[in-house]
């Protein structure tokens, strides 16, 4: 369900894991360590945020100017993000759950950053390699990156061999009895 704010949205980047959590009144610290959290991005770091019941938008006009500012690769949020048209007048991706009015104020906070999270049962650590795109976001985790990367570089090779033989006038399942892949 999380998906790019504009079609042509792509983003690879290491991991910057956000744990967020529900807060119901106005907060000491407003926000917990949210800024906190954006001022320790480091180029390259894709802001990825999960946690509290998604009652309000998690990402926003703000967060994406110092994140972008400060060099990072984009944003994927378990959640909403709002200010839409100021997000995308920054041309800077952000992924997430769609579109929610509804400020964090005094419904969320953030209250880990660089920890490890979960979205949708798969694991996330810092670090981990992040992939997205109009096709949903893929997580790489460190200790598999290199094979990963280079199986799925293999197979898309493969895929583009297949591809031209079925353009050149092969059938589906001559490509696929031939190279294996379809």
């Amino acid at each position: 369900p999380i998906q790019p704010m504009k079609e042509s949205m792509r983003l690879v980047g290491r991991a910057m894991p956000v744990q967020i959590a529900d807060t119901w009144s106005p907060q000491k610290d407003p926000f917990g360590l949210m800024t906190e959290a954006l001022d320790q991005l480091l180029p390259g770091e894709v802001y990825v945020a999960t946690g509290g019941s998604q009652n309000c938008a998690a990402w926003g006009e703000i967060l994406t100017a110092t994140a972008r500012v400060r060099g990072a690769a984009g944003a994927v949020i378990d959640g909403y993000h709002r200010d839409t048209v100021r997000i995308l007048e920054q041309n800077w991706p952000v992924f997430s759950r769609g579109r929610y009015a509804q400020d964090a104020g005094v419904r969320s906070k953030i209250v880990a950053y660089r920890c490890p999270v979960e979205i949708g049962g798969v694991h996330i650590e810092p670090g981990d390699l992040i992939f997205a795109d109009l096709d949903g976001v893929v997580v790489v985790p460190r200790m598999v990156e290199e094979e990963a990367v280079t199986r799925a570089l293999e197979k898309a090779r493969g895929e583009k061999v297949v591809r031209k033989a079925i353009e050149a006038g092969s059938s589906s399942t001559e490509a696929f009895r031939k190279y294996g892949i379809l």
